[in-house]
Parts: C-alpha cells; structure tokens; sequence
C-alpha cells in the first residue's frame, strides 16, 4: 500500500470519529443547561369528558370495581366509579358519599365491601393523591 493512501484512509478514519463526536458536544436549541421547563401537571377530564378519557384518568381508583353491565343500572359499576371520581375531582366541595350516591350498597359475596363503599375509598385515595 502506497504512503498517499495510508494517509488518506487514516484521515478519513479520522473525519468519520470526529464528527459525531462534536454533533454529540452541542445540546439540541432550547435544551442547554439553561433549559429548565416546569413540569406540567396532567390535566384532569372533567364530567363532561369522554369514557376513554376518564377511564385512563380515574380507572387507577376503580379498578376493584366490576365491568359487568347490572340489569336495571345505567352503566356498569366501574364505570359508574369513573363518573363519580370526575365529579369529585373537580369538585373540592362535593363529598365522597354524594359523588358516589348511585352505587349499588348490596353486598356481593367474595367481594369485600360494596361497590359504594369501594367508589368513597377511591375517592378518599383520589383527593389524597391531589393534595400530593
């Protein structure tokens, strides 16, 4: 190999090893050390939002809750719960027993507690968690 092309192919080994080693140094704009955002607390879908929506928000607080839709009740007991954790959540005033008032109280067996029972603790837990 001739001394012309050692060089060449040491000099072009070098480019290559250079250059993403400065594009790495320079951090992207807006994001240097002086990029500092503030952490943007998720927003909360209020009442009036969809299911899927209050579902990824709330369904944390409900998920002892049952999917089965009851004969006779207007949705299912989990997502009665969803309902009942929007309203409380964006209403401080309301109380857990009233945003939970049109759950079933009937005992189920295996179960523990009620579904009303189970939606106030998730209340409890949920207003626990915004004061955080």
């Amino acid at each position: 190999m001739k001394l012309q092309t050692k060089i060449a192919a040491t000099l072009a080994a070098l480019v290559l090893a250079a250059v993403p080693a400065t594009v790495a140094a320079t951090p992207p704009a807006g994001h240097g050390p002086e990029y500092n955002p503030a952490p943007e607390k998720p927003e909360t879908p209020g009442p009036s939002a969809g299911m899927p929506e209050k579902a990824k928000a709330y369904g944390v607080y409900c998920k002892d809750q049952s999917k089965k839709h009851v004969d006779g009740q207007k949705g299912t007991p989990f997502s009665q719960c969803v309902n009942a954790m929007a309203k409380a959540a964006n209403n401080e005033k309301l109380t857990p027993g009233k945003a939970c008032k049109g759950m079933s109280k009937k005992h189920v067996k295996g179960q523990k507690g009620t579904a009303f029972s189970r939606c106030v603790n998730g209340v409890a837990k949920l207003r626990k968690d915004q004061q955080a």
